[in-house]
């Protein structure tokens, strides 16, 4: 009945025969080989169903081929969208992410069969889809306030005064994930470039010892100073200069004078507005370069007025003054942020002024527990008054 008929399928005959089609097919496929028809036979599918002898194996070859190209053609169509994708990444991530957007469009084992990875896999990570937006949306507010912070130290904190400054705010944040979040947002600090030290020479009859002996630290305020003259650059070559007195306790900034001269005038202003900011620094040591401002009679004559003790570094050695040298490059990078120059000497006076201000009372200092100078000048007087 089945063989007679080319129109009849296995069901329709097994039905009016009362048996089953598996049944059904095993007695044809025994026919055939009785027959002496080809052993390659395949079971016929709705394509080849009535077929007999090659015409069936043809038709099953066909199907195959036709099934081999579709593969093939998905699996090409997959890489060409992958590879738009991923655009040079190969993160197990990413591949998951490339499966679950274009799942809709090809099915799930086969994407991931294409890609390499494990459909039990990408079903996990399909389920923590809702951990990871809660995450996303954390980073997210965390870069939010990141970049505030960052922005209030115009732009010169990096991760470690940022972790500080989100503590101090009341939250509790990990130092790696600020770095991590930063580098994500492309946040950066302002970072100094080594310098390279002058050669040493030998100190040759200095009348002003060093008392410090590159010691820059100092048991309390107002007793042991540092200073130096760093220039400011303006648009069109010329400069304005800067004259500091640093108090090597608290770091803070007690004197300063900006002028456009170097004259000793410069160097003898900033320790009198030390004096006045102080009260009075007579009996602490200062400490300067060999510039010829420092060494003169002038300056000498001031610091007697102000009874303050003269300390100088060797001739040609930075390192004798590394601390202040240190603060005129931090200063002229968080100010400039890679600016050669300022617009204008009002510009320059205005931004440093500015930016001193935020030194001495708000920007954090790693080596006092990242408090500010003033801060930690407090800190440390509320300590002795409880003491």
């Amino acid at each position: 009945m089945y063989l007679e008929n080319p129109a009849a399928t296995y069901a329709s005959v097994a039905k009016n025969l009362g048996v089953s089609s598996e049944t059904l097919r095993n007695w044809v496929q025994q026919h055939r080989k009785k027959q002496g028809e080809s052993p390659r036979y395949q079971a016929p599918t709705s394509e080849n169903e009535g077929l007999v002898g090659s015409d069936a194996v043809i038709a099953e070859e066909n199907r195959k081929l036709r099934a081999e190209n579709e593969r093939l053609r998905q699996e090409r169509d997959i890489l060409r969208k992958a590879a738009k994708f991923f655009r040079g990444r190969d993160e197990l991530v990413s591949r998951f992410q490339f499966v679950d957007e274009y799942r809709h469009e090809f099915s799930v084992k086969r994407l991931c069969e294409t890609l390499g990875v494990s459909r039990q896999g990408y079903y996990q990570w399909q389920g923590r889809a809702p951990a990871r937006a809660a995450k996303a949306a954390s980073d997210a507010a965390a870069t939010s306030r990141i970049k505030a912070a960052h922005e209030a130290s115009r732009g010169v904190y990096g991760s470690p005064r940022i972790t500080v400054e989100l503590r101090s705010a009341g939250e509790a944040v990990n130092r790696k994930r600020v770095a991590r979040l930063m580098r994500r947002a492309r946040i950066e600090g302002v970072r100094l470039r080594k310098r390279r030290s002058a050669p040493a020479s030998e100190p040759a009859g200095q009348v002003v010892p060093d008392r410090l002996g590159r010691d820059f630290t100092a048991p309390e305020s107002n007793r042991r100073y540092v200073g130096d003259i760093t220039y400011l650059p303006l648009e069109g070559g010329s400069f304005l200069y800067l004259a500091t007195v640093l108090d090597l306790h608290s770091r803070r900034l007690a004197g300063w004078a900006i002028a456009d001269h170097q004259r000793a005038d410069l160097v003898e202003t900033a320790p009198r507005r030390a004096h006045f900011v102080r009260g009075s620094i007579s009996g602490a040591i200062f400490h300067a370069d060999h510039g010829t401002q420092y060494v003169s009679a002038q300056f000498a004559q001031a610091c007697k007025d102000l009874g303050v003790l003269q300390s100088r570094a060797a001739v040609g050695s930075s390192a004798d003054n590394a601390l202040a040298e240190s603060f005129n490059a931090t200063l002229k990078r968080e100010v400039l942020q890679g600016r050669r120059t300022f617009v204008s000497a009002l510009e320059a006076r205005f931004q440093v002024e500015s930016w001193i201000g935020d030194y001495n009372t708000t920007r954090r200092h790693s080596s006092l527990g990242y408090a500010s100078p003033i801060d930690y000048e407090h800190q440390r007087a509320n300590l002795a008054r409880a003491a």
